[in-house]
């Protein structure tokens, strides 16, 4: 009879994993807060341009609306 291979088992301690609810919803907060962020910085950057945009435009009286309807019945 042949000697058989002899099997060692090499046991390795592995913690238990823990689920990090703390970690997790201060990842998720900052993420919004970085979202929110830049939201605001996109939403002011926006407004300006909406603002400047506006004052470069001649202000239109109330009188050059009227006239165009005026002209609209004549025909």
């Amino acid at each position: 009879m042949t000697p058989l291979a002899v099997q060692s088992v090499t046991w390795i301690k592995v913690p238990k994993p823990t689920f990090d609810l703390v970690g997790v919803v201060l990842y998720s907060l900052g993420l919004a807060g970085i979202c929110a962020a830049i939201a605001l910085a996109l939403g002011i950057g926006l407004g300006v341009g909406f603002i400047l945009r506006r004052r470069r435009v001649p202000a239109r009286s109330v009188s050059d609306d009227c006239l165009h309807l005026l002209e609209a019945r004549r025909v």
